[in-house]
């Protein structure tokens, strides 16, 4: 059985330890984490008591097979750097972050490199994630990532030229809709007598059921709305009121988060640029 190794046990760190302690098939003997702070994953392991805390980033380099690098972007190439004497070429590393190229890995890195994009609905072992594979990817190491990353999702392979939007939807996407939930909740307490707690637990129970209607494939988004709203009903007058004030929203949403990544991708070229240079 392959380890899986984490180097770095934050937000969404953590949410692919415990998604992958919980998948089917999966041992928490075979997992091995470090983070700065160790106190973090010491938590972690105090759920989990059959998890490895390694003493350093090297040490996970050394025991995991697969090693999934959970820091923020421009962390990655100085981690990368510091642990590469232990990444022999059979070993994978895996990057979670979006603006750093498989291409840009293996430029750091001698073993094998790969992108996993994760979602926080893979904490529930369900949701997309999105996979890029490197060039020193033959078919069974990417019929192994791909094995890998199934336990705990529905993997999709992407191309660079779409991957913030991809990220955008699948990782970004749950914050951004929560977002509208909570919006709609309070406006829902606000103007009714409703109670909050009646309408965060109607809402919760409608979108579980939305969810099952999705992927049992009663419904299309399109074909759902169709159902629902009848000429001259409230449906359709509630439908009204989004259409007239949605607007550029969702267009101004996606020119934000591009410009957020192609300020991150300059610096990340400019690591990159004088990694070479050196």
């Amino acid at each position: 059985m392959h380890t899986i190794g984490f180097i770095g046990t934050g937000s969404m760190g953590r949410i692919l330890i415990e998604a992958y302690a919980n998948a089917e098939g999966t041992n928490q003997s075979h997992i091995v984490i470090h983070n700065r702070t160790r106190e973090k994953a010491e938590d972690i392991k105090r759920d989990y008591p059959d998890i490895k805390v390694a003493d350093s980033a090297e040490d996970v380099a050394k025991q995991a097979d697969f090693i999934f690098i959970c820091a923020k972007p421009l962390q990655i190439i100085p981690l990368l750097q510091s642990i590469n004497t232990s990444l022999h070429k059979d070993k994978m590393i895996i990057s979670i972050t979006s603006p750093i190229t498989v291409d840009e890995l293996e430029e750091v890195v001698s073993c094998k490199a790969a992108r996993f994009i994760p979602s926080i609905t893979n904490r529930a072992l369900a949701g997309s994630s999105l996979i890029t594979y490197g060039s020193r990817l033959g078919k069974k190491d990417q019929e192994n990532l791909w094995s890998l990353a199934e336990k705990i999702s529905q993997p999709i392979v992407i191309d660079d030229s779409i991957t913030r939007v991809s990220s955008d939807i699948v990782s970004c996407g749950p914050a951004f809709f929560s977002f509208l939930l909570e919006d709609f909740i309070q406006a829902a307490t606000q103007q009714t007598n409703i109670s909050e707690y009646e309408a965060r637990k109607l809402t919760s129970d409608m979108m579980i059921g939305f969810a099952t209607l999705l992927s049992d494939e009663h419904f299309t988004l399109s074909s759902l709305q169709e159902r629902v709203s009848v000429p001259g009903g409230v449906t359709g007058k509630g439908l009204d009121v989004l259409r007239g004030q949605v607007g550029s929203m969702f267009h101004d949403l996606f020119i934000a988060t591009h410009e957020k990544y192609a300020h991150d991708r300059a610096q990340i070229q400019e690591q990159v640029n004088a990694l070479n240079k050196s």
